[in-house]
């Protein structure tokens, strides 16, 4: 099995809005209330790109920059993986209803937010980023493919990698055909070597005889109504400081099975 380090993690979530707020809640410690979001105005993002920024990338980067508080690490300096089931269905639900319409007009900002790497892009505008991008889009195993990239990013080419995963629910009539109940973003910068900010040290492997790991309660719930939700247990496991392993599917007959260790 190959081996990385978790060095920080973001979360945005109904009921838990960062890390820090998510970690009694995930051991089980204090009630899961799913309250809604609150509205997030990204930090990173110079005025003129924040007034042209969605819903959909201020949910990325409300993920993203929680992982940044908790490390040292420039993020100047990482290479990303965007891990999006959808990504922005309420741009393509406007354009296609705009191009439906008579006279058809469509809005550049629309145009310009409508690419499923938008949010990579915002992203390097923000930090000034020089390291390498991936955007991944894989249903409702994005999450796991996306980890699987970022994992490789960092043992492959030897680059601290971050991993944000995230979706929002779509609006009628596409949620009829892709129900994504609740917003939800997750995000993981892995490392190469441990550092003194090490939370856990993470190897995994393919596997296609175990079965994905679940929850309980609402917790479940959650982690049924968006892929993005899907890190749950992983981040679950990390918020008790404990070793285990974690499987996520990553199709109908593959998983990834994540191993974690104490550092």
């Amino acid at each position: 099995m190959n081996r990385v380090f978790i060095e920080a993690v973001g979360l945005a979530a109904p009921g838990l809005p960062s890390w820090e707020a998510a970690q009694p809640i995930l051991r089980g410690t204090a009630p899961y209330v799913a309250a809604p979001l609150p509205p997030y105005t990204p930090n990173l993002l110079p005025p003129n790109e924040r007034r042209r920024s969605t819903a959909t990338v201020r949910l990325a980067f409300q993920a993203g920059e929680d992982a940044l508080r908790r490390t040292s690490l420039s993020a100047q300096e990482l290479a990303t993986v965007f891990a999006s089931s959808d990504a922005d269905l309420n741009i393509i639900h406007r354009i296609c209803s705009a191009l439906a319409a008579t006279p058809r007009v469509i809005s550049p900002t629309d145009f310009h937010n409508s690419v499923h790497n938008a949010a990579a892009g915002y992203w390097s505008i923000a930090v000034g980023a020089r390291s390498a991008s991936t955007s991944i889009s894989a249903h409702d195993y994005s999450f796991a493919l996306g980890l699987a990239e970022a994992c490789g990013s960092v043992c492959v080419d030897g680059l601290n990698t971050l991993l944000i995963a995230f979706d929002l629910p779509p609006p009628e009539p596409l949620y009829a055909k892709r129900p994504i109940a609740a917003p939800v973003a997750s995000a993981l910068l892995l490392t190469k070597d441990r550092t003194s900010r090490s939370l856990a040290a993470l190897s995994w492997a393919w596997s296609r005889t175990e079965t994905e790991t679940s929850l309980t309660g609402e917790l479940e719930v959650l982690r049924l109504s968006n892929p993005a939700a899907r890190a749950l247990p992983l981040l679950g496991t990390l918020a008790r400081g404990v070793q285990g392993r974690i499987v996520l599917a990553a199709n109908r007959e593959l998983a990834l099975a994540v191993d974690l260790q104490l550092p």
